[in-house]
């Protein structure tokens, strides 16, 4: 027995030494904080059906892009078509149960460094593409270095720390890092869908393209009609189809996307049968426009989902990059302007909240004073941020519902003290002579009727402003190169922020065309927030480093915050199954299966 227990341990400091690292333990799954719910024998996920019946179709419809000319969804140029995440398979697969958590799939084994300087990914022998190739190492490395080198310019970003990837077997690859102290790395290479090598040699990674690609996930492109409408059809010999992560889930043969460009028709549409699930976002069309007699025979059905997911920030978002709004007591000025309280009850039936916070419907919302722990960590930046930071709670601008008068009259104060005054009716700066002249731009004709009493409250106070709606592809040229004044956008959020958080708010992500750092934020105490946020070593020094940060975004004005709400609102003809609980963290669609007792072909 002793002699076996030294040959064992011989053997692993072998392969310690062999790895260039100090021992390690493999994992099933990984987990940022804490340890993962399911253990390396699990079956299946706890919110699925396993035994669901596979077949069937179910329509959906787009209506936020309205066109696509791509089915290349890693690059800046084009508009990807929906659903092209359903191809890809990637090293994990992350839990909608969990905060986060994420468990091996192409990755049959995950080694980390004690010290995290690494990661290590062993792969699944029985993992393949659509064409029947073997997904190896040299893939997923080639996988990364294109991506860094030329893909989207967000993966610049959200990949700067890693150093450099190695090849070390066919089944063996693993990421070298430059830091160690970033404790999300290895997930966030776990979520990098793995591309065939092969595909591409000979074909352009940097051009757009309609020919449906090869993957290796659940589903393969069958139709394209060009900016009209895309179809899925489910892999039949998919390589992962009795995977515990991927058991009860993708139960549906065909899944198609149909586009339209107006949301009206898109909700007639609906109603008329033509497609069979839609998620309403407009809150007067879920408390008035589905009074229809399928709703009343029940053959329609109107669901409200509840969620845990974070809101993030919709609002109002500045463009600071111009003049006009590089004064933070001007963007807190314009704050003033916009009356939600009215808003809400008269265009939205009451149905939303205000948000308050970059992390709302979250633990990690700046939603009381500093505590300690968070004084401390901000001391250092005193002299760099606005008092209030330290001493007040932000809060939006509030009304009675009955009018802005009183808070426009806070708002021309602060203008006054920034140097703004009325001349010949316009908003004038006294020392530059720039006038208050802006454009408010928007992709969705439903906004106009919540922009518009926006716009005539600021032209109250002198401002003159513009509303201009334009086309899907046109909005998303213009966002990728920051040609705006102001816009709605929304900063989606997760329970487990981290690199994602320079692509939103740092100074280098706000020079980079195409990066979701929309407003411009460039300021030093963020970028270094930002970074102790990646290194935050346990879930609560992270909750603390991210309520700072989201204490000095919310006093420096970069957005009007909008509103929020806690539930999924779903309309959906009455021909699915599906299990008895939605997860937490996500609308998991994909665990829904068509009812055969139910359905008919269509």
């Amino acid at each position: 027995m002793r002699k076996k227990l030294i040959r064992s341990i011989i053997v692993v400091l072998l392969v310690a030494l062999s790895f260039g690292l100090p021992v390690l333990a493999e994992e099933h799954a990984l987990a940022l904080h804490g340890t993962p719910k399911y253990p390396a024998d699990f079956t299946h996920f706890d919110y699925v059906n396993p035994d669901a019946p596979k077949g069937g179709t179910m329509r959906l419809a787009n209506v936020a892009a309205a066109t696509f000319d791509s089915l290349h969804p890693f690059i800046l140029r084009g508009t990807p078509a929906q659903g092209l995440g359903l191809i890809y398979d990637s090293l994990t697969e992350r839990s909608l149960d969990e905060a986060f958590t994420e468990y091996g799939l192409i990755a049959e084994q995950i080694t980390v460094a004690p010290d995290n300087s690494a990661v290590r990914f062993k792969l699944r022998k029985a993992a393949r593409f659509h064409d029947g190739v073997p997904i190896t190492a040299a893939d997923v490395q080639w996988t990364f270095e294109t991506l860094r080198e030329q893909g989207h310019p967000q993966y610049r970003a959200y990949y700067r720390d890693v150093e450099r990837v190695e090849v070390l077997a066919d089944d063996e690859v693993e990421f070298h890092f430059a830091t160690t102290g970033n404790a999300e790395l290895p997930m966030i290479i776990g979520q990098m869908p793995v591309l065939p090598k092969h595909y591409w040699a000979e074909r352009d990674f940097s051009a757009t393209t309609l020919t449906p690609p090869v993957g290796s996930g659940p589903y393969r492109v069958a139709e394209v009609d060009a900016g009209r409408r895309v179809v899925y059809e489910r892999v039949e010999d998919y390589w992962a189809a009795d995977h515990p992560v991927k058991r009860g889930r993708h139960n549906i043969d065909r899944i198609s996307y149909d586009y339209y460009r107006d949301g009206t028709v898109a909700l007639q549409a609906l109603k008329a049968g033509e497609y069979d699930l839609r998620q309403e976002n407009v809150a007067r069309n879920w408390a008035t426009a589905y009074d229809v007699p399928a709703v009343e025979t029940g053959e329609l059905l109107l669901e409200e989902i509840p969620h845990s997911q974070p809101a993030g920030m919709q609002g109002f978002f500045f463009n600071t990059r111009r003049a006009m709004f590089a004064d933070p007591q001007v963007r807190e000025a314009i704050g003033y302007a916009f009356d939600f309280e009215w808003t809400n009850e008269n265009l939205f039936y009451g149905a939303y909240r205000r948000t308050q916070s970059y992390f709302e419907n979250s633990e990690l919302a700046a939603t009381e004073l500093p505590n300690e722990a968070e004084q401390a960590l901000l001391a250092p930046f005193q002299d760099q941020l606005p008092p209030r930071v330290l001493t007040e709670v932000y809060q939006p601008p509030q009304t009675n519902g009955q009018g802005v008068r009183g808070n426009l009259r806070i708002a021309m104060r602060l203008l006054r003290d920034a140097g703004w005054e009325v001349q010949d009716g316009i908003l004038t700066h006294a020392d530059s002579g720039q006038t208050m002249d802006f454009e408010i731009l928007l992709v969705s004709p439903s906004f106009e009727r919540v922009v518009l009493p926006f716009q005539r409250n600021l032209e109250r106070l002198g401002a003159k402003v513009s509303v201009r709606t334009v086309d899907p592809t046109q909005y998303q040229n213009r966002m990728n190169d920051f040609d705006f004044d102001m816009t709605v956008h929304v900063a989606p959020q997760s329970l487990s922020p981290g690199n994602e958080q320079r692509d939103f708010w740092s100074c280098e992500a706000a020079e980079i065309s195409g990066s979701r750092n929309v407003a411009g934020v460039c300021d030093p105490v963020i970028d270094e927030l930002i970074e102790r946020i990646i290194d935050a070593p346990d879930r609560e020094s992270l909750i603390t480093r991210t309520r700072a940060l989201d204490r000095v975004l919310q006093w420096g004005f970069y957005a009007v915050p909008n509103w929020y709400i806690d539930q999924f609102r779903v309309a959906f003809w009455d021909r699915f199954g599906r299990p008895p609980a939605n997860p937490p963290y996500g609308l998991a669609l994909d665990t829904w299966w068509v009812d055969p007792e139910k359905a008919v072909e269509r």
